[in-house]
């Protein structure tokens, strides 16, 4: 496997002033990124086949191991307060378990009935939408909950960085960062780790994209649960409805700190009316706006 392979260039990385080591290692990154720009279609292919099957109740689901595991969690954790995606529609299937999040689990990721229990065991559903996660495109738990997955009826999407593994095979969205050999043979926490990283949050973020969850380059549906997020969602509502600062701030307030509500109360709607057009147009704020008032 190509990330697993040893780079002949950097066999001497240890006797090199540090300078230039980080500068190999900043080189590896910027490849990493680089190794992603190709899969711009299938990123977006699979984006748009999980929002329309997430509806109003499907679960984003997060299989992994180790590394690719703590990444995947990340990557899920994050949508809490920054789409107000419920806690209950993101799940976690990480090999040794959460535990595994912070110390390591022998043996836990070759275990691949433990993989495919733990997809029977989230019950999943068509609705579902799972992103199973291994640089080497081989870990058994990652495969098999993968397997398990897809016959459950779930939509799935492998990442992984090495091409022809069983993972992509397993999966109905395979996308492969084909990354090589990292600088420092033994670890993929690197460069596969970044363009990891680098493709969930395209794919998370494109599937709130499509969700409705953004408007105007802006995250509309943002949890306003601190003083700094109640600034930054009372400058979106005066930059959108077009307001001073002390109409969007009260247009918030009225609307329970709830951004597109607010929105809406600053363009001229009731409470009530602004509730309703956001219902009539599953949540998404350019549709009710279009219904108020023609707005795009």
């Amino acid at each position: 496997m190509a990330t697993e392979a040893i780079d002949p260039r950097y066999e001497d990385l240890d006797q090199w002033p540090t300078a230039s080591a980080i500068e190999a290692m900043v080189e590896g990154q910027l490849a990493a990124i680089a190794s992603v720009r190709p899969l711009t279609g299938a990123i977006a292919a699979a984006a748009e086949a999980a929002a329309a099957r997430l509806g109003s109740t499907g679960r984003l689901v997060y299989v992994g191991a180790g590394t690719s595991g703590r990444i995947a969690v990340q990557d899920g954790v994050e949508l809490y307060p920054t789409f107000n995606w419920l806690p209950a529609r993101v799940h976690f299937l990480m090999a040794g378990g959460l535990r595994a999040l912070t110390e390591a689990v022998e043996g836990a990721e070759d275990d691949a009935e433990a993989g495919a229990q733990a997809s029977r065991d989230a019950q999943l559903a068509p609705a579902d939408v799972v992103f199973g996660l291994a640089a080497s495109g081989r870990t058994p738990f990652t495969v098999a909950a993968l397997q398990a997955a897809r016959a459950s009826g779930a939509l799935t999407i492998g990442i992984a960085n090495n091409p022809a593994t069983p993972l992509l095979d397993a999966v109905e969205h395979p996308l492969v960062a084909d990354t090589g050999p990292e600088i420092v043979a033994g670890s993929t926490r690197m460069k596969a780790g970044t363009a990891q990283k680098a493709i969930l949050n395209l794919l998370s973020t494109a599937i709130m994209l499509r969700m409705g969850l953004i408007y105007r380059g802006r995250m509309v549906n943002m949890r306003v649960s601190n003083a700094k997020l109640r600034i930054r969602a009372q400058r979106m509502v005066a930059d959108l409805a077009q307001v001073d600062l002390g109409a969007a701030g009260a247009a918030l307030e009225r609307g329970d700190h709830d951004i597109k509500t607010g929105v809406l109360i600053a363009s001229g709607a009731d409470v009530d009316e602004a509730r309703a057009l956001l219902s009539a147009n599953n949540a998404n704020l350019r549709a009710a706006l279009l219904a108020w008032c023609g707005a795009e």
